[in-house]
């Protein structure tokens, strides 16, 4: 009954897995309106008032999983209905979820606020939203990639080896930053050749949704990780690399 167990939290988790990727390549078309069937600009228009309403809406349940499960006492709670092996392939799942609601309920604000012209300049803008997304799938392996989207854990577990959570490391992007991921998120979120009322409201809400996410985030990481977290934390930015001066250290 074990096995049956271990390799039905192996399926769910390359399922939810299977749906994350998915969903973040949607969001690239999204995003970028291109390649998709419904982009942020995409479709007729409706009254103002409606749609800012339907999509702060959206955004704001969006906000709301993605911090409230991602915090301690959720996961502790939770882990106590559900084996601790499938906590983060369901966390990556919802998300999914939340995110995949959104692009179908979406409605278009696609008045321009500014629009470039010449394709040299909007092919530019695109290699730099492209670079965003670069960034967060870079910053993510730094880490653990599969430990971060569940695959470790379930593997894990499948193999019938207990799971351990990761040293502490800064390596890379994180001897310059604390949040590479983020940085990334914000370059997606903001750099766009042409840019609309809609997009602005999305830009706005997820970037206002990342700088309170930071403190949330770090608190837990401090009471996790310790010393070694605070110091590095103590000497590197958040966000924005300090241009000739010391960085955090390397490791821990």
């Amino acid at each position: 009954m074990e096995s049956v167990r271990r390799i039905g939290a192996l399926v769910y988790g390359v399922l939810c897995y299977a749906i994350f990727f998915a969903t973040f390549l949607y969001l690239i078309g999204f995003l970028g309106n291109f390649a998709v069937p419904k982009s942020i600009d995409s479709g007729a228009a409706g009254p103002v008032g409606s749609a800012l309403l339907v999509n702060a809406v959206l955004l704001l349940v969006f906000a709301l999983q993605h911090s409230v499960m991602a915090r301690q006492g959720w996961k502790r709670g939770f882990t106590r209905v559900v084996p601790r092996s499938i906590e983060r392939s369901s966390y990556v799942l919802v998300s999914s979820l939340a995110l995949i609601v959104l692009f179908w309920l979406w409605r278009p604000l696609p008045t321009a606020i500014f629009e470039l012209e010449g394709e040299v300049a909007r092919g530019a803008l695109l290699a730099i939203y492209l670079l965003g997304y670069a960034i967060v799938l870079y910053a993510t392996f730094l880490i653990d990639h599969f430990d971060l989207f569940g695959l470790r854990q379930v593997f894990l577990r499948a193999a019938g080896r207990p799971y351990a959570e990761l040293p502490f490391m800064t390596r890379g992007a994180y001897k310059l930053v604390r949040h590479p991921i983020y940085v990334g998120w914000i370059i997606v979120f903001w750099v766009a050749p042409t840019f609309s009322v809609g997009h602005l409201l999305f830009a706005s809400a997820m970037t206002a949704y990342i700088l309170v996410a930071v403190p949330l985030e770090e608190r837990d990481l401090a009471e996790q990780l310790g010393e070694p977290y605070r110091s590095w934390r103590a000497h590197t930015p958040a966000l924005l690399p300090r241009i000739g001066r010391g960085r955090g250290s390397s490791s821990s």
